[in-house]
């Protein structure tokens, strides 16, 4: 070996190679053998080691770490991090604390790789066209400039140069479903050869995360590339079994075809009906039915499960043949309940989602609110079960999945919509004429469908089965009962995605354990199948072009605003803006929001970007929307002053610069969220008192505690106004209001019997199922605006509207009406009712006085459990979620059991009253 190139004045450095966590002092210089020019590394821990030497080719690599350092101005030197890789040496991590005399390495460095290329190739004539000649280059996609020794005012401007053309960016983002594991598998000499760059994302770093989101993302969109439509059977299933144990077996459900499916999809509904199961206690009901299930799968076939998840009776399996097992992955579940709060699991909906060789797959179970004239209550279910069902991603740095984020979606359940026709014995006759199909016309679902109100994105087949629901248990019979439900299509199987074809479509009258007839279909599905030879070309040469690419050109973005002001925010309304983002550089780029320092989160909680993460390619743009929504978690600290619509946030790009958003905006206080002391001494409407007066009770009540001297300017309230014109409206709209119109109808000797029998059904509509069926989303606000700013005659909006607005209220309370200081006191006495008398003794006054005001009202309404269907369990059950919370440090500690004594704490007030 020649001397090293420092005897000839060339630059050596002195440094640090990190290898497997150790340090180890070295020095890197430029030395020449056999007339090429190579990095000598030579160890000053090692005596008398020999020095490694890397030539430096066309597929030598040396590039500084940390480029995002250079967009901070800082003065002082920081020192650099560079990787060097030769063309049969694995990749190595220096640090060279002299940033100045590093760069002029790097310089040094670069001088050579070009003046080696010039020796072998003709210089390109211009500008224009030198991007031509590089690729006509042999290895020009192994070959990379050092961009790195250019200074940052250079880099600025040869990014936002703009050339007559540029060279080809990768292609654009698409969802994250990816393969980069199987190149793992990889052993086979005559199989293309994994570079070190390959193998550093198989094993994520800080430093090489970018690049991975980024080279998925290529990967995911040229995927056709790559991949062979293969297909497969899968069948889908639903039943509601009406809170049934199954009575007989399940084959002529589970095997109708006579070749045995890929993939078996059942959902259940109403699988349990008990109080224990509504509360999300455990169910006898789900190993019932996974038994009969399992037994009664295509015997031609062994089969695994692969998911289960239930929420109350909504339960979804998912089976596949145990070959297929071992390409199935990314296996999630996640549940949503739309019932009242928006969380009681009586209905909602249940996935399972995951990844089968290279298609993606979410599979739904829900059952929609009931009523005939609740379609919109059913559409409103549909949205919200889109809007939250989230699948949370092992990787915290992507986004999460949402449902329709899949290539193939099948959603199933009782959907629940009716047809719009009255008369039972109109639509019986038509179904003994086959007339289905202008029964269908009148199909709720299909008209929801049509005005795009629900489903809008999905197909459903054929419907050539006559209405599943209701019929009499364990008969053909059509529902005999006082209510003669009208014949429907409850039980329903959607789907959206490409390469699905449906085989069948059909009911199942053999089985008649419930009111619902089973419904099952069975399709065949276009599966994209990995071809591990393109597949590993197609990842390398991607590889090298983000090599060669990546060090050419600074991302850029361009922002259509970066001022947002939010006027008159209010509790529980969202409220959206809009703005765009350009990639206005040269490169495919990845923008994301991130935390600001010392914050964990990139937002306040009430605030949210959407997408907050995402790519685009050169003179890509899309919209961000920023929405802000107040919820229970973020109004107490607004309404007290603590918190205001005051927000910066940090768009980040990765290899660029940080953009700076400002969020301002004004809020509306309201009564939701705000202490029970601070509302008994307010006689007006939350809006009418100034901002300042609320900040100053809620800071004083802070400070002295419970308000309960009797020498204050003004005697507060015994229960706050709110609460009061809740419970008021309540008990006179829902205790006695079903026996007084219906005596009087019925007093009307000249009235028709269809018309009481019509008032009757219409008034049981508006009681059943108190405080289980959520209220409409539009009367909830104007509940909420109706409270908060003035004290109304009435309250707006229907009983169940009303009745959910009560529980908002008491969910929403800062310190819930138990005071957090009395928790663990009310479990361990909950066995004596004396004992839980005394608690309530040990209250404040204004938290005792509520507690009473509400038990009484509690106890007044189960006198009517026959017409309103409430029951002292499921009070209890829902009342000690919000009455009796936990502390927020116990929350997520708090047991089955914990929550059955608070129960039992609420049944002795229910059940015995509350003598003083």
């Amino acid at each position: 070996m020649e001397p090293p190139a420092a005897a000839w004045g060339l630059l050596s450095v002195a440094g640090t190679e990190v290898r497997a966590g150790r340090r180890e002092r070295c020095v890197l210089s430029l030395g020449r053998r056999s007339g090429r020019y190579g990095v000598v590394i030579r160890s000053q821990e090692k005596e008398n080691s020999d020095p490694d030497y890397i030539p430096i080719n066309s597929r030598f690599k040396c590039v500084q770490e940390a480029e995002e350092t250079l967009l901070i101005d800082i003065a002082t030197n920081t020192g650099c991090k560079v990787r060097i890789q030769g063309d049969k040496t694995a990749e190595r991590l220096f640090e060279i604390p002299d940033e100045e005399r590093c760069l002029g390495f790097l310089s040094e460095v670069q001088s050579i790789q070009e003046a080696q290329l010039k020796a072998s190739l003709p210089e390109p004539k211009d500008s224009d066209t030198w991007h031509q000649v590089e690729k006509n280059l042999p290895g020009a996609l192994e070959f990379e400039d050092d961009f790195n020794a250019l200074s940052l005012e250079e880099k600025r401007n040869m990014q936002n140069h703009q050339t007559g053309s540029r060279r080809e960016p990768p292609p654009p983002p698409v969802p994250q479903n990816r393969q980069f594991h199987r190149e793992r598998e990889g052993t086979s000499r005559d199989q293309p050869k994994v570079t070190n760059t390959m193998r550093k994302m198989f094993l994520p770093s800080t430093q090489s995360g970018q690049r991975e989101g980024l080279i998925r993302h290529v990967l995911a969109k040229r995927e056709e590339a790559y991949v062979n439509l293969h297909n497969f059977r899968f069948f889908v299933g639903t039943w509601n079994v009406n809170g049934q144990s199954p009575d007989s077996s399940l084959e002529p459900w589970l095997v109708c075809d006579a070749e045995p499916p890929d993939f078996y999809c059942i959902g259940f509904q109403e699988l349990d009906l008990s109080t224990e199961a509504f509360f999300y206690f455990d169910s006898a009901k789900e190993q019932e039915w996974l038994a009969a299930v399992e037994k009664a799968l295509h015997p031609q076939a062994k089969y695994k499960k692969v998911q289960m998840v239930r929420l109350v009776g909504m339960m979804l399996l998912v089976f596949a043949k145990k070959g297929h097992l071992s390409n199935i992955r990314e296996i999630m579940t996640e549940s949503v309940g739309t019932g009242i709060m928006g969380k009681m699991g009586n209905k909602g909906g249940v996935a399972v989602r995951f990844v089968f060789h290279n298609t993606s797959f979410c599979v739904v179970n829900s059952h929609l609110a009931a009523h005939v004239e609740d379609f919109e209550r059913r559409n409103q279910d549909y949205k919200d079960i889109c809007a939250r069902m989230s699948f949370v991603t092992p990787d915290d740095s992507l986004p999460q999945l949402n449902i329709m984020k899949h290539d193939v979606v099948i959603w199933l359940g009782d959907l629940n919509y009716r047809l719009c026709l009255p008369d039972a014995n109109e639509v019986k006759s038509l179904i003994s004429k086959n007339e289905l199909q202008k029964l269908l016309t009148y199909d709720q679902l299909n008209i929801q469908r049509i005005h795009k109100k629900a489903f809008a994105d999905f197909t459903e087949g054929e419907i050539k089965f006559i209405p599943t629901y209701k019929y009499d248990s364990k008969t053909d019979r059509w529902d005999s009962s006082g209510k003669c439900r009208v014949p429907a299509w409850c039980d329903r199987i959607l789907w959206r995605g490409g390469n699905i074809n449906q085989l069948r479509y059909c009911s199942h009258m053999e089985l008649k354990t419930s009111d619902h007839k089973p419904v099952s279909a069975l399709f065949r599905i276009g599966v994209k199948v990995v071809d591990e030879q393109k597949y590993r070309k197609l990842f390398e040469d991607i590889v090298r072009m983000m090599d060669r690419m990546e060090n050419d050109f600074l991302p850029s973005l361009e922002l259509s605003r970066r001022e947002f002001e939010f006027e008159n925010v209010k509790f529980r309304q969202l409220q959206k803006q809009k703005f765009q983002i350009t990639n206005n550089g040269q490169v495919t780029c990845h923008f994301s929001f991130i935390p600001k320092l010392n914050d964990t989160h990139y937002c306040k909680p009430w605030l949210r970007a959407e997408p907050c993460e995402g790519y685009l390619e050169p003179d890509e743009s899309t919209d961000i929307s920023l929405d802000v929504y107040v919820s229970k978690d973020s109004v107490t600290l607004l309404n007290s002053g603590e918190d205001k619509i005051e927000d910066i946030l940090v768009l980040h790009l990765d290899r660029g610069k940080d953009y700076f958003l400002t969020i301002s905006g004004t809020y509306l206080p309201s009564c939701f969220g705000t202490s029970l002391e601070a509302l008994c001494r307010m006689r007006r409407p939350i809006r009418e008192v100034p901002v300042t007066k609320l900040i100053d009770l809620e800071k004083s009540i802070l400070q002295m505690g419970s308000l309960d001297s009797e020498d204050a300017s003004e005697m507060p309230l015994q229960v706050p106004k709110e609460i009061w014109l809740l419970v008021d409206h309540l008990f006179k709209h829902a205790c006695h209001q079903v026996r007084e119109e219906t005596s009087a109808v019925l007093a009307s000797s000249g009235e028709l019997v269809d018309l009481v029998h019509h008032k009757q059904l219409e008034i049981s509509s508006s009681l059943e199922d108190l405080f289980q069926t959520p209220g409409m989303q539009e009367e909830l606000e104007q509940i909420i605006d109706c409270l908060d700013t003035s004290i109304p005659e009435t309250i707006p909006g229907s009983n169940h509207s009303v009745a959910e607005a009560l529980l908002i209220f008491l969910e929403a309370l800062p310190e819930p009406v138990i005071c957090y200081e009395l928790y663990q006191r009310c479990l361990d006495w909950s066995h004596n009712s004396r004992l839980c008398r005394q608690v309530i003794f040990q209250l404040p006054r204004c938290h005792r006085s509520v507690f009473r005001y509400l038990m009484s009202f509690l106890r007044e309404l189960l006198k009517y459990s026959e017409d309103n269907n409430v029951s002292v369990a499921m009070i209890a059950a829902l009342f000690s979620s919000l009455l009796l919370r936990p502390p927020p440090n116990l929350m997520a500690k708090q047991t089955q059991q914990d929550r059955q004594r608070a129960i039992n704490f609420l049944y002795s007030f229910l059940l015995a009253g509350d003598e003083e």
